[in-house]
């Protein structure tokens, strides 16, 4: 934990989550102890402006809400789900920062989306706004852009062999996820009868 005198590190986890599984839990957990966080603040994304059509904001909130209630450090926000418009890193970093003026961010997203960050929004005002660090799995190589002004960092992470892919192909399949997700998001998978080949 960080002593009274120094700034909180917050963590800021931003994914689709569709659904977010173990590999996103474990990922978070890795790199609030390689850094020193006090919180993670996971975001789910509103509409993505990369993606094919995702669950609706609202599922897709809840499954999050249910997979890290048992961590005290996770926290989960809406500030993209309840954001009109395209989700872009630099709205949701900026409106963080309003809201914990008194942290310093770190920006965790898969090594594979921190290494096209030169062709995010608004690139220049990242930098000032958070750390980035890139999770990636072992044994994948990937070389992040050689920015002078860039704070960023790659932590490998084994878990992350799984994918929301993966987990939405086995659902849709009628194989068990079990282990993959949370189990109170399985549960919640089949409450509401996710990814069984129409979207809520």
């Amino acid at each position: 934990m960080a002593m009274t005198n120094q700034r909180p590190r917050v963590g800021v986890m931003g994914g689709t989550f569709d659904p977010i599984h173990n590999g996103h839990l474990v990922a978070a957990s890795e790199v609030a102890d390689a850094f020193s966080l006090d919180e993670v603040i996971f975001v789910p994304t509103g509409e993505p402006w990369h993606k094919n059509p995702v669950t609706s904001a609202e599922h897709r909130y809840l499954m999050t809400v249910v997979a890290t209630a048992a961590n005290p450090r996770f926290t989960v926000s809406r500030v993209d789900i309840d954001r009109p418009g395209t989700t872009y890193t630099i709205d949701t970093l900026t409106q963080i920062a309003r809201e914990r003026p008194d942290a310093d961010l770190f920006f965790i997203s898969g090594a594979d989306a921190i290494a096209q960050i030169l062709a995010w929004k608004d690139i220049d005002k990242l930098w000032g706004l958070a750390t980035f660090i890139g999770v990636t799995r072992p044994g994948h190589n990937l070389v992040l852009p050689d920015v002078s002004e860039a704070k960023m960092s790659l932590l490998e992470v084994p878990a992350l062999a799984i994918s929301s892919t993966n987990v939405r192909d086995r659902v849709m399949s009628a194989k068990p996820v079990w282990y993959l997700v949370p189990d109170g998001v399985v549960q919640y998978i089949a409450k509401h009868k996710l990814y069984r080949g129409s979207d809520d």
